[in-house]
């Protein structure tokens, strides 16, 4: 029976046509923050997506459908 470590070594090997010499210069923890934050990535369908031509519209609709007539959110209490 193989050792994990063993499996792992043959998945980590890079292929013959990567040039190493371009991957160089990489910034360790760049999108870190931005990681953080938080993201929400939804994949449409390609037939809804043909009814939203940009991010906005999609938000807008979705917004339109989350909050009723007349609902009005609650605001954040500037108390500490």
């Amino acid at each position: 029976m193989k050792k994990r470590t063993e499996e792992q070594g043959a998945k980590d090997e890079l292929r013959r046509e990567y040039d190493l010499s371009t991957l160089k210069g990489g910034v360790r923890g760049k999108y870190v923050a931005r990681y953080r934050r938080g993201t929400n990535l939804v994949l449409l369908s390609p037939d809804v997506a043909e009814f939203f031509p940009d991010e906005q519209s999609v938000n807008t609709a979705l917004r339109n459908l989350a909050r009723p007539e007349g609902f009005e959110p609650p605001t954040p209490s500037s108390g500490g």
